[in-house]
């Protein structure tokens, strides 16, 4: 006999009851995707030190031009509202107090990874591209590189790349922006 799992999906209205409600609270490390409310995983020492790294460098060399938004919601679609490790937003004086950003408000999202790559290649990284996300970065910390995810579909993304050490990012929005994966790496 097979037995048939259902789930609930949840749409991002009901996943900010629950928080209003005090189902789930800011002890709760938890993000929705797809419907689904997830788990994120604790961050570890190199995961947190890389994360830190990419925010300041992104910070003094965008500074006035765009939001870095360290570990906070996005909102994609109805059903997904993720915590990516860093995004890069287009400047908003009320910097989104309104509303999250939405797909439209989103140059670039970064995730860091090392407990958690697969989960990321398979699952957020598809997610941002049907949603329109135009570039994602994906830092693989335990392979030493950055992935690049450029041309978004709804089947995901049509170019990517794979960036290591003594080479050099940039972000096409910002060009004299760069990055050389050392520096992302430590």
């Amino acid at each position: 006999m097979t037995v048939q799992i259902l789930r609930k999906k949840f749409t991002v209205g009901q996943y900010h009851q629950m928080v209003e409600t005090g189902i789930l609270t800011d002890r709760d490390r938890v993000e929705l995707l797809n419907g689904e409310i997830i788990e994120m995983s604790p961050v570890g020492r190199r995961h947190a030190a890389c994360v830190d790294r990419l925010t300041e460098l992104l910070i003094l060399q965008l500074a006035s031009r765009a939001i870095v938004r360290t570990q906070n919601p996005i909102r994609l679609g109805d059903d997904s509202e993720p915590q990516p490790d860093i995004a890069i937003l287009k400047r908003r004086d009320d910097f989104y107090s309104t509303g999250h950003p939405q797909p439209a408000d989103i140059f670039l999202v970064i995730e860091v990874a090392d407990t958690t790559i697969d989960f990321d290649r398979e699952i957020k990284i598809p997610t941002y591209s049907q949603e329109n996300i135009p570039v994602v970065w994906l830092v693989d910390l335990n392979a030493e590189v950055v992935e690049v995810f450029q041309e978004p579909t709804a089947q995901g993304y049509q170019n990517s790349q794979r960036f290591q050490s003594g080479q050099t990012l940039m972000l096409p929005e910002f060009p004299q922006m760069q990055l050389r994966i050392d520096q992302i790496l430590g």
